[in-house]
């Protein structure tokens, strides 16, 4: 029995992520409403407070829930005032049968990059956030082409990519909430563009891990992560609020 597992859509998230924006936005601005222009920033404010560490749900979803995929992804970032340094890794198999075919491949995938916080008054430090990334993947591929021809008869064929490598960049925004103590949850929004490939002599490449579905004709594409985390603090008062 085939297993399915409804995602929201592309515009439905972008919608979503737009929304809960403006909300976050608005309530941190009642927030502050007493505070003044006074308030200054100190080379202190810039020792990071703590590190959040987390996995992506939606790929752990789609590994329990569709038999072409297998995946994990792994989140952490580490505060510097309103800046966060952040790093992403993960792996990524897909097995997708066809009609006279089958794809499959295999690799990993990093990202790096920085990320502006909007919510720099908010008493339970959380993030509304815009930012960038670099994003580099390693993979192999295959494709067994299965031929069946009434007059030459069957034939069959295999073309490979091996230690394929793949970069390009990302412009990403999302929010990070503190749900109870140091149990958080967020989502990031991705714009991905500007993919490069290795030499590919066997074939196109069809499906590049971290970034997606390869096409020739598109030069940009959309992604989306929902995350659950844990924020380890790294100064005995950070000024959390419980």
């Amino acid at each position: 029995m085939k297993k399915y597992v409804f995602l929201p859509t592309p515009s439905t998230l972008r919608s979503f992520l737009i929304n809960i924006s403006l909300l976050l936005l608005i309530s941190n601005a009642c927030l502050c409403q007493e505070a003044t222009e006074k308030d200054s920033v100190t080379l202190k404010d810039f020792i990071p407070t703590g590190v959040r560490l987390g996995t992506d749900v939606l790929a752990l979803i789609k590994t329990g829930y569709e038999d072409r995929f297998s995946g994990w992804e792994v989140n952490a970032d580490v505060d510097f005032h309103r800046y966060f340094l952040a790093i992403d890794f993960g792996n990524w198999q897909r097995s997708i049968p066809y009609d006279q075919g089958h794809y499959s491949n295999d690799g990993t995938y990093y990202r790096i990059g920085a990320d502006m916080n909007f919510l720099t008054k908010d008493p339970y430090k959380n993030v509304l956030f815009f930012g960038v990334r670099y994003a580099r993947s390693s993979f192999s591929e295959e494709f067994q082409a299965f031929i069946t021809d009434p007059v030459w008869g069957d034939a069959d064929a295999t073309y490979t990519n091996q230690d394929v490598t793949a970069r390009w960049f990302e412009l990403t925004g999302g929010l990070k909430v503190k749900i109870w103590k140091f149990l958080w949850l967020g989502y990031t929004a991705r714009f991905k563009f500007a993919l490069a490939t290795s030499d590919t002599p066997g074939m196109l490449p069809h499906d590049i891990p971290g970034y997606g579905t390869y096409d020739i004709d598109k030069v940009a594409t959309w992604g989306f992560n929902y995350q659950v985390l844990i924020r380890l603090p790294l100064r005995g008062k950070d000024g959390d609020a419980d």
